[in-house]
């Protein structure tokens, strides 16, 4: 599941005051995953960071480093979301969701995103851990729910060579975001109990989730 979201590995790039290492992941054809969706008519606003999020970090007597996750974020998102309930639209940032009728509204986030790299850790391993955030509101925009979502990735040098474990370990970071995403989101959150439905019973889940799940969370080292 989601295998065929491909990082892009930038080479080291010369600036003043030393060597920075830019690393950018990109994602590409990304498969609907396999989820039986809500009935709930559901809209999400994205900040502006949350397109294009950079993290950069001296790392302490070595070189800069620039984590450029694109839309990588808003991709995958979009793609869980638009699965995960039977109507899905994103708005602008300056429209109101009260507009639009819509059963719920989501905001996601990104509260932080850390890395390590092999000389920090003393293993052979890069890892990547990444904290979003999801704040869930009902018809009347009152807020139901406010997750913390954290999420790990790491990916062996002996694997994938140099700078491009650590792209692999981001890629694995927002793979584990969506698994649990899709495993723990109605638990945590109750969104579903904002749908009009006749019985108080959610639908049940496909028996290929698990193996949806495991594939999302995929750890090559």
């Amino acid at each position: 599941m989601l295998r065929s979201l491909r990082p892009v590995l930038l080479i080291c790039l010369l600036a003043a005051g030393g060597c920075s290492t830019q690393v950018t992941v990109q994602e590409t054809a990304i498969p609907d995953p396999l989820i039986a969706a809500l009935p709930l008519s559901v809209g999400a606003k994205y900040p502006e960071v949350f397109d294009n999020f950079v993290h950069q970090e001296q790392v302490i007597g070595k070189d800069k480093w620039q984590i450029n996750l694109g839309k990588a974020n808003r991709l995958l998102f979009d793609k869980l979301f638009s699965s995960m309930f039977t109507e899905y639209q994103v708005i602008g940032a300056d429209e109101n969701p009260n507009d639009y009728g819509f059963d719920a509204f989501i905001e996601p986030s990104i509260d932080a995103f850390e890395f390590s790299i092999p000389e920090q850790s003393q293993t052979d391993s890069f890892a990547v851990w990444i904290r979003y955030r999801i704040k869930v509101f009902d018809k009347a925009g009152t807020q139901i729910a406010n997750w913390p979502i954290s999420a790990y990735g790491k990916s062996m040098t002996t694997t994938f060579g140099g700078d491009e474990a650590l792209s692999r370990a981001a890629l694995l970071a927002m793979r584990d975001a969506a698994a649990l995403i899709i495993m723990q989101m109605d638990k945590s959150t109750g969104i579903s109990s904002l749908a009009n439905l006749n019985t108080s019973t959610s639908p049940e889940r496909p028996p290929a989730l698990q193996t949806t799940v495991e594939e999302m969370s995929d750890d090559s080292g």
